[in-house]
């Protein structure tokens, strides 16, 4: 296998990780103002991510230099191409690990709720616009024969590109439940089953209809495959939900998560960004990549340093592994 295919195979794996971890914080954070019916109980949802969330984001930035290192073509074309997107990504993420820090720093009321608010916009905006990048790096954008982004902000905002938001968004949403009933005790968790079998239905119906339209632009009989499981897993996952078997829920959310990524850089393979206005700017594995020797050296870096990342991560998420409630909060 060429390194040109593993570092993309690595590259995928790394985004899946990303959005099937930061997928369910950022579902918490925008169920914050829905399942929080007090200080107490939006304080459980926030602990229950608290020792984790700010790992998960490790696997974005890993996940960009790993891109910029191998595949600058690529990188360089989606940063300027993607800008403003790719910023008010940045913002809201900024935004959203400042009220975590800071939203216990005073005790008034209003403070809180003014975080509070800050952790739900910065979970609403990647949610929906990690959706509208993806989908629009599927589909194809205007790219010149200098693989220069030659479109605006608007063409990004195509029906296609909306429908990916709209299902990352409740595909998040309802994972983020999913892991609230899987880490609470008490009413919230129940609550917090109930949500995600309404939301899951949503999500089904929105990632089904993205999947097909995402199949019917580019195809391969792998995603046609990955596509199906994808679904299957949502499904499953929905109603394990439903019968009240929290862990194969947030399995069934999870492995649903993660293949509707993969099914996505299937589709694109061995493309990185298609183009939309001439063939001959498309970015390729191959005239994207850096030179076989910068492949090389990276790729004896990732084989030493990525089961140690992994096995840390792994570690973190055991240790914090029990359910929490309104008990375990002081008044």
């Amino acid at each position: 296998m060429e390194l040109t295919t593993v570092w993309f195979l690595l590259i995928t794996v790394l985004f899946t990780g990303y959005f099937i971890l930061e997928g369910f914080d950022f579902g918490v954070g925008m169920l914050l103002p829905v399942l929080g019916r007090d200080d107490r109980e939006r304080r459980v949802m926030i602990n229950t991510i608290g020792p984790v969330w700010d790992g998960n984001e490790v696997w974005l930035l890993t996940a960009g230099g790993a891109m910029f290192a191998a595949f600058p073509e690529w990188y360089a074309t989606l940063f300027s191409g993607f800008y403003l997107p790719l910023l008010l990504i940045l913002i809201a993420l900024i935004l959203r690990g400042v009220a975590f820090e800071y939203r216990h720093k005073r005790p008034e009321a209003s403070w809180k709720r003014r975080w509070d608010a800050a952790i739900t916009f910065g979970s609403v905006v990647p949610a929906l616009l990690w959706g509208v990048a993806f989908a629009n790096i599927v589909r194809g954008v205007p790219l010149d024969a200098n693989h220069e982004y030659a479109g605006g902000f608007f063409n990004l905002l195509n029906p296609y590109a909306l429908l990916g938001g709209l299902t990352t968004t409740a595909l998040f949403l309802t994972h983020g439940a999913v892991f609230i009933a899987l880490k609470t005790t008490g009413d919230i968790r129940h609550r917090a089953r109930k949500l995600a079998t309404h939301t899951g239905i949503a999500a089904i119906v929105l990632a089904g209809a993205f999947l097909t339209w995402t199949l019917s632009i580019r195809n391969t009989p792998a995603a046609i495959v990955l596509a199906v499981v994808a679904a299957l897993a949502l499904a499953a996952g929905v109603a394990a939900a439903h019968a009240g078997r929290e862990g194969w829920a947030f399995t069934g959310t999870a492995l649903a998560t993660g293949l509707a990524v993969i099914t996505l850089f299937a589709a694109l393979f061995p493309n990185v960004m298609p183009s939309t206005l001439d063939a001959a700017g498309t970015l390729t594995v191959d005239n994207a990549a850096s030179t076989p020797y910068t492949l090389k050296i990276m790729t004896w870096v990732a084989v030493i340093f990525t089961p140690i990342v992994l096995a840390y991560q792994g570690w973190t998420y055991w240790v914090f592994r029990k359910r929490i409630g309104v008990t375990h909060i002081p008044n």
